[in-house]
């Protein structure tokens, strides 16, 4: 029953896989970056559903202890990568809020994610499961960094930007991760190497790259330049974000959401 939606599951993290680099390379905000960002967001949540309902299966259904375990290992990864990739759409929408967000879906997924990342670690740490430790706590920080954002207001006129490309760029990691996993064996990848380097790598280049754009950022701002008269089409997306968003609203509290 499972052999069809391991099907769609290969063949939606295979487009996942080719279409991630797009946005990355892209100009942001640009046509291409936004197409290709569907494309790719699209695919991981094909990715994400097929994977709990194949995790949530053998859960249930498989009679072997080991494959019970090893489903709920796949479930909270599932749940990782889906909680992320929402996450950094979601904020796409909400860029303009300037208080907490209390939505069912944006903190009910994180509140969910952490409970079992919890679950999965103390698990690990019984068992002295390596992967199962290092995944319970990546999902204890995206959850408790999800609920942060969310219930918390904005500290910065460019919170979205930081929250959708941590978002898409931990479901990157995800697609890395399990292409690893599949092919590693083949190109003599050791299980445990495939399984947390691209996570070991990931994790602090998306936080460089943070870095990075907060010193862009920082920089235009104390530019001083007048928003009007800088402000064209040809403009950076992202800085142009952030100096209309500066040039309409001196001071954020007052907006409503």
């Amino acid at each position: 029953m499972m052999q069809p939606v391991l099907a769609i599951h290969i063949g939606a993290g295979s487009i996942a896989l080719a279409s991630m680099l797009v946005p990355m390379l892209a100009s942001k905000g640009g046509r291409t970056h936004r197409r290709a960002g569907w494309v790719f967001v699209a695919s991981m949540a094909i990715v994400s559903v097929t994977a709990l309902l194949m995790s949530a299966g053998r859960v249930l259904f498989d009679p072997r202890p080991e494959a019970k375990e090893f489903g709920f290992f796949l479930l909270v990864v599932a749940l990782l990568t889906g909680a992320a990739v929402s996450a950094g759409v979601r904020v796409l929408r909400f860029k303009n809020r300037a208080a907490a967000r209390l939505h069912w879906w944006d903190t009910g997924l994180p509140v969910v994610l952490g409970a079992a990342s919890l679950a999965l670690g103390i698990h690990g740490l019984t068992r002295h499961q390596t992967v199962f430790i290092a995944f319970g706590v990546l999902g204890l920080l995206n959850a408790a960094g999800s609920l942060r954002y969310w219930l918390r207001a904005p500290a910065s006129p460019m919170h979205w930007w930081f929250e959708h490309m941590n978002g898409m760029l931990t479901g990157c990691i995800a697609a890395t991760t399990a292409f690893l996993v599949i092919g590693g064996a083949r190109m003599g990848i050791w299980p445990l190497v495939a399984w947390l380097a691209p996570a070991a790598i990931g994790a602090p280049g998306i936080a460089l790259w943070s870095y990075y754009y907060r010193r862009r950022f920082n920089s235009f701002k104390a530019q001083g330049t007048s928003h009007k008269a800088q402000v064209t089409r040809r403009t950076p997306t992202m800085v142009r974000g952030l100096l209309l968003y500066e040039a309409t609203n001196t001071d954020p509290q007052r907006k409503t959401v």
